[in-house]
């Protein structure tokens, strides 16, 4: 699917201005559930992209799945351990596999998951502008509309002006920056300058894939890091708590291959006293329902990244869109599954390829 952008949204990988996203449907029992994935067009964010997501579901997970009875959503991502990797496509399939059965159960997801709040804190995340007084129009303007945490992207020549001029101007908001791995250790020196502006954390500084030189990095900065990019498994996560990388950490199901591990991260980061907060890939009202649902958990004690639908796509593929109150809140959407109320008309018209599997289509299992 493709949906254009209301504004341009730029990281320090680059400037996108329309969001491409592949949809999954899984039905049975009578019922339908979906998963979006948050693969891109390009591998920049991580190694997975619309193409390599649709060749892995199509023909390999497609097989697995199809005409398979699966007692519970939990056990998906199980079966699908002899395909390496491809987080992102293993999640589409096994999120759209949790909302089919919420809905089977006649339950909400959040409920379903194990979460218990009626509302979330929401956060906004601005990405880099083309001004310095772009950008301070934009916090303003978020911060009229209730969000409760700001977070803007940074990358070399667009990092301490850009705090110190927020700071100058709005005081002591929460607020916290996010680096896209664009950093090398050796910037550690000027990186310790964002230390005097108080902020709640520097996201991903280092490599995509680092740990260490982020549990070095952590030494030498007061600032807390937290770790996106490079928690792609449960296990990432105890190295990186174990090698004091990060003190908070991102959760995204989409990049841990769906809720189950998204689930297992939340309960280890909350053993060992790391708070968590659910991180944005642009998605849909869609995937953005899904995040409102798993940051529902105790753990999740940090505002996400989890805005109004109208930020993004107007109109978004959900009616009515996600919305954000003026306490900077998101109501948890209260009916089966998702318990949102897709559009399939918006669907249909914003579709460039679709694929449909069924047990005779894939020769049996």
């Amino acid at each position: 699917m493709k949906l254009p952008l209301v504004h341009f949204f730029e990281t320090s990988f680059g400037r996108i201005s329309e969001k491409h996203f592949i949809l999954v449907r899984l039905h049975g029992g009578g019922v339908a559930g979906d998963g979006e994935c948050v693969a891109e067009q390009d591998p920049y964010y991580g190694a997975e992209t619309n193409e390599t997501v649709w060749h892995i579901i199509t023909g390999f997970i497609a097989p697995r799945v199809v005409g398979v009875e699966f007692a519970h959503p939990r056990d998906v991502f199980p079966a699908l351990k002899a395909i390496r990797g491809h987080n992102m496509a293993k999640a589409a399939v096994e999120m759209a596999a949790w909302d089919l059965f919420a809905r089977q159960q006649n339950a909400s997801l959040s409920r379903v998951l194990g979460g218990a709040r009626a509302r979330i804190a929401s956060g906004v995340s601005i990405g880099i502008q083309d001004s310095l007084d772009e950008l301070g129009a934009k916090v303003e303007r978020e911060l009229a509309a209730g969000y409760r945490r700001i977070k803007i992207k940074i990358k070399p020549g667009w990092d301490v002006d850009a705090v110190s001029l927020i700071r100058d101007r709005f005081g002591s908001i929460p607020l916290m920056v996010d680096a896209n791995a664009a950093y090398e250790l050796n910037d550690a020196e000027h990186l310790a300058r964002l230390d005097a502006f108080d902020l709640m954390m520097i996201e991903q500084p280092l490599d995509y894939d680092d740990i260490a030189d982020h549990a070095r990095l952590q030494r030498q900065i007061r600032t807390p890091i937290c770790l996106d990019e490079s928690i792609k498994t449960v296990r990432s996560a105890e190295d990186a708590i174990a090698a004091g990388a990060c003190r908070i950490i991102n959760i995204k199901p989409g990049r841990m291959g769906g809720f189950r591990e998204a689930i297992r991260l939340h309960d280890l980061c909350a053993s060992h006293g790391i708070p968590v907060w659910h991180g944005g890939m642009l998605e849909s009202g869609i995937g953005r329902a899904a995040n409102i649902h798993l940051s529902t958990l105790e753990n999740f004690s940090l505002p996400g990244d989890v805005a109004a639908s109208k930020r993004y796509f107007n109109p978004d593929v959900i009616d009515p869109p996600i919305e954000v109150a003026s306490d900077g809140t998101i109501g948890v959407p209260r009916g089966p599954g998702l318990g949102v109320s897709i559009v399939d008309e918006r669907i249909e018209r914003a579709t460039l390829r679709h694929a449909a599997f069924e047990l005779s289509a894939i020769g049996g299992i």
